[in-house]
């Protein structure tokens, strides 16, 4: 059987009308085939690829002790080989996804394979720490070119009446992402070098490269040029705050610090201001004026924020209150993102048929409640006991992330995708460097018990994410009442 994936326009005007290919506000109709046949080859490129990007930036956590012993550097050192991929990717996700606006996600995905694959040689033939980090630098702008237009390519292939289908695949991809990333380094470390980690890369970044020239369609972009004031600007915002602050957590109150800090807001400041009034800002300021978008942000910034209050502190209190040990820890931990996975496919469907103000908060709310669940285990409960917890949380998240993104990316016109992916992506990631540097933050300064108040605050922000998720409802309803 063979599918004829046609170029296809990504502007506001150009394809509606045309014939078998529909083109709307929230998507793609038809590609050349039914709409069932099309995405069902087209997503498995997206799959894969987000699949690899998130393996790629997980996989190194476990190989630190590693590469710190065969390189000799200290271990906070060597924790600069998980920094460098993620500092590069949070600066350069919003210029990649105004780039894809121009040049069409599709092919940006492509070059994303690419510079991973690249990044991958050189981490393997690393000798020293400085190579191994600019090359991890390499592998988050790679990573980055993926993760900006994820969403995009989702929309790209899905139509509008399974796009929460397609959207809770690409939440299930991730999860199956850090889920894996354990054991696939596991077992490449049982057999073979550290180095082996990222030679992997290769030969599945090969078979997803040419699956993504074979099956996702061109699509056209837009003719925009780039603000390269806005750029720098959005660089220096990123950069100067998340490393500033993060050494202000850790208790490296200096100069450095301070400064690196004050840029970044300084550098934030100056973004925002140069962003009103453009037609198609890098800063998609014109997305979060709308109510429905600037809601979907916050919730996805609390969700992830929340998640890593639990993800970041409970090794800690598995091993130091619940006196687990490491491999019983990791076990312990595997049933949060197979309950993502289990919840996914019945995720999707709903997604498709109720609002993101019902399902994002019930999420939130089954989320929190599985963190107090966690929060008051008793000390002699047994695995199991633990274990459902977990799950339970897991089930929560998973019904959070699917309808959230849509309501994000149905929020927004179709000719700016490319903004609205990377949006979720910074709010996932600012979320996630959030509650990682207020984690590091409790545990250096509160004495008694720092990982049970990580616990309670990520049941309050799961909370609140709830909370300010429903306030979609509300807003839903006094726009029925207009209409009416």
């Amino acid at each position: 059987m063979s599918f004829r994936l046609r170029t296809i326009t990504n502007s506001a005007g150009k394809g509606r009308g045309m014939g078998s290919m529909q083109q709307g506000r929230h998507g793609i109709s038809s590609m050349g085939g039914t709409e069932s046949a099309v995405h069902r080859f087209a997503i498995i490129p997206v799959i894969l690829a987000v699949v690899l990007s998130v393996l790629d930036y997980a996989v190194a956590n476990i190989a630190l002790p590693t590469i710190s012993r065969e390189l000799h550097v200290s271990a906070a050192g060597s924790v600069w080989v998980v920094n460098a991929y993620q500092l590069v990717n949070a600066m350069l996700l919003l210029p990649l996804a105004a780039w894809s606006e121009r040049v069409g996600p599709a092919r940006l995905c492509t070059i994303g394979l690419v510079v991973i694959m690249i990044g991958s040689l050189i981490c393997a033939n690393a000798q020293s720490l400085g190579v191994l980090v600019l090359a991890r630098a390499v592998q988050g702008a790679g990573g980055a070119c993926i993760m900006a237009v994820n969403t995009a390519l989702v929309r790209l292939v899905y139509p509008p009446s399974r796009l929460g289908r397609g959207l809770a695949l690409n939440a299930l991809a991730i999860a199956g992402g850090v889920a894996l990333s354990p054991s696939v380094a596991a077992l490449i470390l049982g057999v073979a070098s550290w180095r082996w980690l990222f030679l992997f890369n290769l030969p599945v970044g090969i078979v997803t490269l040419a699956l993504v020239v074979g099956f996702l369609p061109r699509a056209g972009g837009q003719p925009r040029r780039l603000d390269w004031g806005s750029i720098v600007l959005n660089i220096l915002a990123f950069g100067g705050i998340l490393v500033g602050c993060d050494m202000l957590v850790h208790g490296n109150v200096d100069v450095l610090s301070l400064g690196l800090a004050g840029t970044g807001l300084a550098a934030l400041t100056g973004l925002v201001r140069r962003q009103h009034g453009r037609a198609a800002p890098l800063l998609p300021v014109d997305l979060l004026a709308t109510t429905a978008f600037r809601t979907g942000f916050i919730t996805c910034f609390l969700g992830y924020m929340a998640a890593n209050f639990y993800m970041i502190s409970i090794p800690f209190a598995l091993t130091g209150v619940f006196h687990r040990s490491a491999v019983e820890t990791g076990l312990l931990i595997t049933p949060w993102p197979v309950g993502m996975i289990v919840a996914g496919p019945f995720v999707g469907r709903m997604a498709d048929r109720y609002p993101a103000g019902i399902l994002s908060s019930a999420g939130l709310f089954i989320v929190g409640l599985g963190y107090l669940l966690v929060r008051l285990t008793p000390l002699d409960a047994g695995n199991f006991d633990i274990m459902w917890r977990f799950a339970f949380a897991g089930i929560g998240f998973g019904l959070f992330v699917a309808p959230n993104n849509k309501s994000m990316v149905a929020a927004s016109p179709l000719h700016r995708s490319g903004s609205a992916s990377g949006m979720i992506s910074v709010a996932r990631i600012l979320g996630q460097t959030t509650g990682g540097m207020l984690v590091a933050l409790i545990l250096t300064d509160v004495a008694h018990e720092p990982t049970l108040r990580c616990m309670e605050c990520g049941v309050a922000t799961a909370w609140l994410g709830a909370l300010v998720s429903v306030s979609r409802l509300r807003g839903q309803n006094a726009a029925r009442m207009r209409g009416s």
